[in-house]
């Protein structure tokens, strides 16, 4: 017969999960209401052109993208589909994880539910950057490395490595996972053998065999992708002030009350007051390698909150056995219990304001805000008049200065129209670049009207007119002014091929 503790246990699995799916539709409602930011229209781009690297980023965020909008076409939707449906694998493997670790289906459940309250989680899938599948990957490396811990059997290292690889294909911040995993080996005694077994390395090399189109293709480019991106961990100059955003914009990210409990979370796991040795290193590595490392980066250059994503499995997983395995005081039983029990409504509510906010402004009285300069509203009707602008010129091509605005203007004019950034081409060398002769005629450019007088406009045309002027607008508000001119008699070359600025050093 079942007992009541395992009949309580099932319903309680079966109301997260159902609250899990509920989640996942409201970010599928959000995502086709909410408009494209300019990074999700860029790297739809990038999906359109797929390749084994980009100057930004590995390929995954591409790769998600194009299954999307294979489904549901190249809408908002579309773009988004994929990465929010990815919320229910990502869940299973840190259900999974706890359930391993700690042995009990309430931290798993409560795990499960705690990843998906988060704000990381929440938005982090439903703005499709490479931290989404990121997001996804390192749950799944977690869950691995948990299956070798628990089975014994070697061949979970080959897991192991398809899941690393995965995340590697999504983000380079994924190396931190081999140093993780090495100080979890060395650190737990019992888990030592298996470093003079051959089972690590070849999960190693199957994550490099799955990493390699990224090798080849900044081989062929000069390795510009990897030094963009591990540049920044070269110290120039040293601003400590940049520490001081990461637990605020953390405790927002978690939402404050998974914040909160995942940090007891940690304090009781290195404190060994739940789980074996082995579970509770696990946990702490998967975080504070990472923790760490951004720590060091913020003593020179800004940490972005959304670059934390690869700890969050671990940290749901610590906020879990914080709430029901860990023994506190009466004082901190409470405020654990209160935290599990408001987290779920908290969260809810901080990402429905937050869409309302991102779309309509309502909350901040119409004033500008942190999100108006990401998320494209007011695009559509300023595209139209693009278009207007561009068929009354008979330009071959619409030109933009930055990477953003090319994105957007490519998403939102209709299918077809020459897009062109005719500076940083590193960033379009794995596009088709247009026929001569589109851009032997008159070019569009779109530019925000004070800054249009631009040294390259000035030296590359021979005649500039301005044709027009629009706003983007969030209801009342004025986000941005744009003017268009219309440029022509080209004095040579309008592509600028100068090499990035990783290659001038």
């Amino acid at each position: 017969m079942t007992s009541a503790a395992e009949a309580g246990d099932s319903s309680l699995v079966r109301h997260v999960w159902l609250t899990i799916a509920g989640l996942v539709v409201l970010r599928l409602i959000a995502a086709g209401v909410t408009p494209i930011t300019f990074d999700e229209a860029y790297y739809w781009m990038w999906s359109k052109h797929l390749a084994g690297g980009y100057y930004d980023h590995p390929p995954m965020v591409a790769v998600v993208i194009r299954l999307g909008t294979l489904i549901a076409g190249d809408s908002e939707l579309g773009v988004r589909l994929v990465s929010i449906l990815l919320g229910l694998p990502m869940s299973y493997a840190v259900y999974r994880t706890a359930q391993i670790l700690f042995g009990s289906v309430r931290v798993a459940a409560t795990a499960a539910l705690l990843l998906n309250v988060t704000l990381m989680a929440a938005v982090g899938t439903l703005i499709v950057t490479p931290d989404a599948p990121l997001l996804v990957a390192s749950s799944f490396v977690l869950l691995f490395c948990a299956k070798v811990l628990e089975t014994g059997r070697g061949v979970w290292w080959l897991a192991v490595g398809v899941a690393v690889g995965a995340a590697l294909l999504s983000k380079y911040t994924a190396l931190f996972f081999g140093a993780a995993i090495l100080i979890w080996l060395v650190a737990v005694p019992k888990l030592r053998p298996w470093l003079a077994s051959p089972w690590p390395y070849l999960g190693g090399l199957v994550a490099f065999a799955i990493f390699s189109p990224v090798i080849l293709w900044n081989a062929e480019h000069q390795w510009v992708s990897l030094i963009k991106q591990l540049g920044r961990a070269r110290v120039e100059d040293i601003r400590p002030v940049y520490i001081a955003e990461i637990i605020p914009t953390q405790f927002a990210f978690a939402t404050p009350l998974v914040f909160i409990l995942g940090v007891m979370g940690l304090y009781g796991l290195a404190r060994r007051r739940a789980g074996d040795a082995a579970g509770r290193v696990l946990i702490e590595a998967m975080v504070w390698v990472i923790v760490a490392y951004f720590a060091w980066h913020s003593l020179h250059a800004r940490v972005e909150a959304n670059w934390f994503a690869p700890i969050y499995p671990a940290f749901v997983v610590a906020a879990a056995a914080a709430a029901h395995l860990v023994a506190w005081s009466p004082g901190q039983q409470r405020t654990a219990a209160f935290c599990l029990r408001w987290a779920l409504p908290a969260g809810v509510v901080m990402f429905v304001a937050l869409i309302v906010q991102a779309d309509t402004g309502l909350l901040s009285g119409y004033r500008r805000d942190a999100t108006v300069r990401s998320v494209g509203v007011g695009w559509r009707p300023l595209a139209a008049e693009i278009e207007a602008a561009r068929v009354r010129t008979g330009a071959t091509c619409v030109l933009a200065m930055d990477y953003g605005t090319t994105a957007w203007l490519s998403f939102y004019l209709p299918p077809g129209t020459c897009v062109l950034q005719p500076i940083q081409r590193i960033r379009w060398v794995n596009f088709p670049e247009p026929d001569p002769v589109q851009l032997a005629g008159t070019q569009l450019l779109v530019d925000e009207a004070q800054i249009a007088t631009r040294f390259y406009v000035t030296s590359t045309f021979g005649r500039i007119e301005k044709v027009g002027e629009a706003e983007r607008r969030r209801g009342p508000l004025t986000i941005e002014t744009y003017a268009f001119y219309a440029l022509s008699q080209p004095k040579g070359e309008i592509l600028d091929r100068s090499p990035p600025p990783e290659l001038q050093r």
